[in-house]
């Protein structure tokens, strides 16, 4: 059993990642944010050529090899695609202004006058707090998020501390999918298995249908999935343990405020997550296995 690493309850912990991830999520699938993309010269017609820059660039000019290290469950030859000639398009310095600049546009179309509320500012002061207390030792993505100065609006520090908590989970999730000995196309297809999503939703990571099935037959011969590709019993206690020990590792952060503050933080968050939901720009299935597992 993973020891517990902090003292708020990991149902909460995941409680505020459900929150949070949809905030963070918006540069994904905004307009906006794909229009500022298209003016430093990226195709659009789908958002993998933005995505990958977007996303990896807090880490600077970096190869497709580091990209898919930190990325993790993408298919190298998918992150080579988008990365090798990114950095040619524009440099990161120039993605990062976009990237706020998208942000902006969307949060201010999202939320209107909110983005000046009281309600607002009081959200954006107990989660830079939790954003600020993150150890970001050996998580890179969250590392690189954070040393990247904070913005001065309140809806900008809103989304920044969304990102660098969202990534601070996600550099933890791929240690535990690593403790459980699941590689990057295992860890997919074994979520799969539980039902998290369907295999044509995973099959957007860019993995071949023969890497898929080889994953497949290494999961069979542990015993995790059978024949048919379901998890077995063994299965989904390992994907249970997948998730527990990464609700543990992403707790610290959390333990920076008191539990009444958790309780008002997610009182607040509230509003924010129904108005980014309800702009219908988020797909209703993901590969992030929300509500699922």
């Amino acid at each position: 059993m993973v020891k517990q690493v902090g003292g708020t309850d990991p149902g909460r912990v995941r409680q505020l990642w459900h929150l949070l991830e949809p905030l963070h999520a918006v540069l994904y699938y905004a307009p906006e944010v794909f229009e500022e993309a298209a003016e430093l010269g990226y195709a659009t017609e789908e958002r993998w050529p933005s995505y990958f820059p977007y996303r990896a660039a807090p880490l600077g000019a970096v190869d497709a090899e580091r990209v898919a290290s930190a990325f993790y469950s993408f298919s190298p030859g998918m992150v080579a695609e988008h990365i090798d000639p990114a950095w040619k398009v524009a440099s990161p310095e120039a993605v990062l202004r976009a990237r706020v600049r998208g942000i902006d546009r969307a949060y201010r179309a999202m939320f209107g006058d909110r983005v000046d509320s009281p309600e607002l500012a009081e959200l954006v002061a107990l989660l830079r707090r939790a954003a600020e207390a993150a150890n970001t030792a050996g998580r890179p993505l969250a590392a690189a998020n954070a040393g990247l100065d904070w913005p001065e609006a309140p809806h900008l520090q809103l989304w920044h501390a969304a990102t660098i908590l969202r990534e601070h989970r996600g550099d933890g999730h791929i240690a535990a999918l690593m403790v459980a000995g699941l590689d990057p196309v295992e860890s997919l297809v074994s979520f799969a298995a539980i039902g998290a999503a369907s295999v044509e939703r995973f099959e957007s990571r860019g993995w071949s249908s023969e890497e898929w099935e080889s994953a497949r037959d290494r999961l069979i011969d542990r015993g995790l999935v059978d024949a048919d590709g379901a998890a077995t019993d063994a299965g989904r206690e390992v994907r249970r343990a997948v998730e527990q020990h990464t609700d543990r590792l992403a707790t610290a952060p959390w333990d920076s405020l008191t539990a009444a503050e958790l309780d008002r933080l997610v009182e607040l968050l509230g509003e924010f997550w129904v108005a980014v939901l309800s702009s219908g720009l988020l797909p209703s299935e993901t590969t992030l296995g929300i509500g699922k597992v």
